[in-house]
C-alpha cells in the first residue's frame, strides 16, 4: 500500500547555501531506494524558513528501510545542526479504510 510520508522541518536563519545542499543530497540518495515513487517539498508562506517534505514510497517498509538506513542517518545529523527543532515526522498511508476495531468501536 501506498505510503505518504510528511516531514516537518524549521531551520535556523542563514546557512540557507548548506542546508539546501543537504536535503538536495538526501533526496538525491532517497530517490534510488526501493520503492521511492517521489517528494515534493512545500515551504511555509509566512515562515519561510519551515517546510514540509512530502514523501511517497511504494510500501511503509520500504519507507523503514530507508528510515534507518545508516546512509540517512548520516544525512539526518547534519541537517539537525541546521534546525531550531527536531524534525517532525507524519507516515500516512494511501487509501485505507478504517473499520470499527481500528477506530475503538466494540463489535
Amino acid at each position: 500500500m501506498i505510503a505518504k510520508i510528511l516531514i516537518k522541518r524549521c531551520f535556523k536563519p542563514g546557512k540557507t547555501k548548506q542546508i539546501l545542499a543537504l536535503l538536495n543530497d538526501l533526496r538525491a540518495h532517497a530517490m534510488r531506494q526501493p520503492g521511492y515513487i517521489s517528494g515534493e517539498t512545500l515551504v511555509q508562506n509566512a515562515s519561510p524558513h519551515c517546510m514540509v517534505i512530502i514523501g511517497t514510497w511504494q510500501s511503509i517498509e520500504d519507507w523503514y528501510c530507508w528510515r534507518d538506513s545508516n546512509e540517512r542517518n548520516k544525512y539526518e545529523a547534519m541537517i539537525e545542526l541546521y534546525q531550531e527543532r527536531p524534525t517532525e515526522y507524519e507516515e500516512l498511508l494511501l487509501g485505507t479504510p478504517l473499520t470499527s476495531k481500528d477506530i475503538g468501536e466494540k463489535s
